[in-house]
């Protein structure tokens, strides 16, 4: 109980640190995309709800794409997420991206190949272009080791309010786990660049990875009245990518 009260305090807290940041990016004009990866089940819908929670809908989107539809599939594949880029004042999250090219999509089979090395050689170049016209880009991955999927997949199966999250891609992803990681790995490596670098984020304790991220990012954006002892992220939950982590067993294998 003392867990949830601290939990329920700092996050409280962190809200109004969020409030404070949206203010000024309204203020100012500015323009903040943040990206959601990640293992299947590891918490990137929850993390996003709690950071939107109260911030102004009409400033804050949280964009979710369907698959998509035949004329999408012969169009740039960037296309069909640009129209969903932040405009002046507002905030944008992406609950998964264009990195379904990386991850998803080449492992379930539904690109080819070539479409996929296409798209790790495109995408530092399209997030370059993306920052340079003055948009705050921040890449999350959050990740969760394979027993930990596996409780959470069931705990869905069985829960009725949870069941909407369910999908043929969650049925695979222990199947195709190490698929999966093998694909994380080529998506850092071709990915993770200075100017659109990614942060990983250890997802075990959903509570841990919500405040955490929420610090992480609050700390790396700019805004007036900060509350600095807030926003210091554990280095042992949240840090920037490096490769070392892999070997080192930050990642799950």
């Amino acid at each position: 109980m003392a867990g949830e009260k601290h939990y329920l305090n700092e996050l409280y807290k962190l809200q109004v640190e969020l409030v404070k940041l949206q203010r000024q990016i309204i203020a100012d004009g500015e323009r903040l995309l943040v990206i959601f990866e990640g293992r299947d089940a590891a918490g990137k819908d929850g993390t996003i709800k709690h950071i939107i929670e109260h911030l102004s809908p009409r400033e804050t989107r949280v964009v979710a794409l369907p698959a998509p539809n035949a004329r999408e599939e012969q169009s740039w594949y960037f296309q069909r997420y640009v129209p969903h880029l932040p405009a002046a004042a507002e905030m944008v999250l992406f609950n998964r991206s264009w990195y379904n090219r990386a991850g998803v999509e080449p492992v379930m089979g539904f690109c080819t190949k070539k479409e996929a090395r296409d798209f790790l050689d495109a995408a530092p170049i399209f997030e370059d272009m993306l920052v340079r016209d003055g948009i705050h880009l921040f890449k999350y991955y959050l990740d969760i080791d394979k027993k930990e999927q596996k409780r959470r997949l069931h705990d869905r199966r069985v829960d009725p309010l949870a069941q909407w999250k369910l999908s043929p891609i969650d049925a695979a992803a222990q199947k195709h786990w190490r698929d999966y990681s093998k694909a994380r790995n080529l998506m850092f490596a071709k990915t993770h660049t200075a100017h659109a670098p990614w942060t990983v984020v250890r997802a075990g304790d959903k509570h841990e990875a919500r405040l955490n991220v929420i610090r992480d990012l609050l700390s790396r954006a700019e805004y007036r009245d900060r509350d600095k002892k807030m926003l210091r992220p554990d280095p042992a939950i949240v840090r920037r990518y490096d490769d070392r982590m892999i070997p080192g067993g930050f990642l799950a294998p």
